[in-house]
């Protein structure tokens, strides 16, 4: 019997999603929906764990719910190929989760890379909530529970796969074939690895007012991009200048198409060229940024477009989300059912288990 091809993948809603989201995912989601080279394809929102570090404000949790499913529709994926739903509105995987912690340990999840950087980002080492501290647990049992074989993530994730897999081995040593071994789905353009904040730090986030969201009006993204970070050496139009670390070129790397040149940027013929005109000195930061802008404006303007078509009808979308849930818990009941049968808890649906021990206590 053919190996169904299964994706799973998802976000936490704490905030609109930006284009670090889409350059990293989204963008790549919607590639891998249209392919036709996969057999299901599960994309959830990670309220659950959005919780665990902001437990005492859920409302910002709940509020962007809706937020994230806009940015979800808006571009381009499709509830008809793709089944979106909210995890904690499938009360299994907390179950799954509760089996799976007996099977790692605490030193190992000290060790866990994705982990240790989360919790000093957020200053949490005096004081880790358990559910933070567990979370690699937790999304092995999202993974697990839709049997997902393919990941699309950032390469920061991989130790979090690397987790799961390790889950998914010792359960299947000590209870039999059961579980699906994942793998991760990293972006194919080196630059969508990470895009960095419009600042030039590392991370782009809400809290650091450094995002370009897909939901930003034209001026809005307009203003961002002229006050990109570029290289603070390139003062004069003749200096030459760095491309590693300047956000632009970063941006543009991950964006930038060569037919983009004879639209909005002539007197070059690719980005190269550009690149190379720039580090020799005589292109001034401003040129750049104006055909970036371009660029953006091009690649946002349907998105945004999309996102306030879907916003009329919000009951529509809560609709779509209910109904994702519901397909969503019928796959991961049927995926709980086998461990608590592999576990061999499975003790009211067992007629061999009751019969045996009815004989055996006949017999006494």
């Amino acid at each position: 019997m053919k190996k169904e091809k299964i994706i799973l993948t998802g976000d936490r809603p704490t905030g609109k999603l930006h284009i670090g989201h889409y350059v990293g995912s989204l963008r790549r989601r919607v590639e891998l929906q249209n392919s036709g080279l996969y057999d299901k394809i599960f994309i959830f929102e990670a309220d659950g764990q959005a919780l665990t570090d902001n437990i005492d404000n859920p409302e910002k949790v709940r509020q962007n719910v809706i937020e994230v499913a806009l940015d979800y529709l808006a571009v381009g994926l499709d509830p008809a190929k793709s089944t979106i739903f909210i995890q904690s509105q499938i009360p299994e995987l907390c179950e799954l989760t509760f089996y799976y912690m007996d099977m790692v340990t605490v030193s190992r999840l000290q060790r866990n890379p994705t982990v240790k950087t989360e919790i000093q980002m957020r200053n949490f080492e005096t004081s880790i909530p358990v559910g933070f501290f567990t979370y690699p647990i937790s999304q092995a049992a999202d993974i697990t529970a839709f049997k997902a074989t393919t990941v699309p993530a950032g390469e920061d994730q991989e130790p979090m796969l690397e987790q799961a897999r390790e889950i998914v081995r010792r359960f299947n040593h000590i209870y039999g074939d059961t579980l699906v071994e994942p793998e991760i789905l990293l972006p194919d353009n080196a630059a969508c690895l990470r895009l960095p904040g419009t600042d030039g730090k590392t991370k782009m986030s809400k809290s650091l007012g450094n995002c370009i969201y897909l939901s930003d009006s034209a001026d809005e993204v307009e203003k961002k991009v002229k006050s990109m970070y570029t290289d603070p050496t390139h003062i004069k139009v003749s200096d030459p200048g760095k491309l590693e670390g300047n956000t632009v070129f970063t941006y543009l790397d991950a964006f930038c198409k060569p037919e983009h040149f004879g639209r909005y940027l002539p007197d070059y013929a690719s980005l190269d060229e550009l690149k190379a005109h720039y580090t020799r000195g005589g292109l001034g930061d401003m040129k750049v940024k104006k055909f970036l802008a371009a660029i953006m404006q091009e690649e946002l303007d349907p998105i945004r477009n999309r996102r306030k078509e879907f916003a009329k009808d919000i009951p529509a979308v809560y609709d779509m989300l209910k109904k994702g849930c519901e397909t969503a818990r019928e796959t991961a009941a049927r995926t709980l059912d086998e461990v608590r049968r592999a576990m061999k808890i499975n003790y009211f649906d067992d007629d061999a288990l009751i019969a045996e021990q009815a004989k055996r206590f006949a017999e006494e």
